[in-house]
């Protein structure tokens, strides 16, 4: 396992910018026809999905 130590600036920053992109991603999961491509998408929505709650969890 990787691991990489940010500080509380860096969670929020990143936090802003996946919480941003997460409804562009989901548009584009719904309008994708490519049924591979789709898939592939999907993955990525869920390892987003991960790491928002994984960020939002180190702001506590």
């Amino acid at each position: 396992m990787l691991a990489m130590d940010l500080t509380q600036e860096e969670v929020r920053a990143l936090l802003e910018i996946l919480e941003r992109y997460f409804p562009e991603l989901r548009r584009e999961v719904v309008n994708t026809d490519d049924r591979e491509f789709r898939r592939s998408l999907k993955v990525r929505e869920q390892y987003m999905k991960q790491f928002i709650e994984r960020l939002k969890e180190m702001q506590k």
